[in-house]
């Protein structure tokens, strides 16, 4: 059973390396994510981990308790209707924009295991092919280094491309790998995958036309919404958007930016 020093022991390892908040309430959370982690290193409980936890210099082992406890739920054109709004309004509305310079950057925050930004760049080379002669710079990152890694692989269970991806895409985008699927080569270079925290210092990242920092707010409390959401407003091009979670919004964190809907879609972008 996990102690309550030792919950709050990750919890202040957790905030310290990633910023995320881990409440009271979530000692089975943390239980449940850590288990592999403690059986990998053949220890009998959360306990052994802590212990182990206190003498990391190397730091190794703490990267990998917060990578086991970021959440990285997602799935190919997760929720639809932001994908619709990209390939109806936005992207031509890009295209117009960045016509004379012919050039797009687009950048994705928090890529999980990859399935959103595969998802944008199959929507780019389904829907405009005009873009394949501009410079297309597409960045995604994540606070994982494990799922960067997967990210650069493309690699997918069945269950995972039957979560969302049409049948039509899968054949002509993926090749058969064993039991899995992985993206063609083709998509997996139109990507840029680094390993960042949103959190601390955001290196190489380019100001962006497009960004999709989707249902990762969420995890933060309300000081590191704004700090984030500063930087974010300083990194968008003019005329370009933000995409957040559904149960997301800049409202009563940054004024700056303005809400703007789309049927479903709510985005925001930098007030003129």
């Amino acid at each position: 059973m996990l102690s309550p020093g030792d919950f709050d022991y990750i919890c202040r390892l957790v905030l310290e390396r990633s910023a995320i908040v881990l409440e009271p309430g979530k000692e089975y959370l943390v239980e449940l994510r850590l288990k592999p982690l403690v059986r990998a290193c053949g220890l009998a409980d959360i306990g052994g981990l802590v212990q182990k936890l206190r003498t990391d210099r190397s730091g190794d082992l703490q990267r990998e308790v917060v990578d086991a406890m970021t959440t990285n739920e997602t799935s190919f054109f997760r929720d639809v209707h932001p994908f619709d709004t990209l390939r109806k309004i936005i992207l031509p509305e890009m295209i117009r924009l960045r016509s004379t310079e012919r050039a797009l950057n687009l950048w994705c925050a928090a890529a999980s295991s990859g399935q959103e930004i595969y998802s944008i760049c199959m929507l780019i080379r389904e829907h405009f092919p005009e873009l394949a002669s501009w410079r297309m710079n597409i960045v995604a990152t994540d606070i994982s280094r494990e799922m960067i890694q997967r990210c650069r692989e493309g690699r997918y269970s069945q269950l995972e491309v039957n979560r969302g991806l049409p049948a039509a895409l899968l054949v002509k985008h993926f090749e058969r790998v064993e039991m899995d699927w992985r993206i063609k080569d083709e998509l997996r270079r139109m990507v840029d995958f680094r390993e960042m925290n949103l959190a601390s210092l955001w290196m190489g990242v380019p100001a962006s036309d497009v960004i999709f920092m989707r249902n990762v707010l969420i995890y933060f409390d309300d000081a590191m919404k704004r700090q984030i959401l500063g930087k974010v407003y300083n990194l968008l091009r003019p005329g370009g958007y933000l995409f957040l979670g559904g149960s997301e919004t800049t409202l009563n964190l940054d004024s700056r930016f303005e809400q703007v809907k789309f049927d479903r879609t709510l985005c925001y972008r930098a007030r003129t």
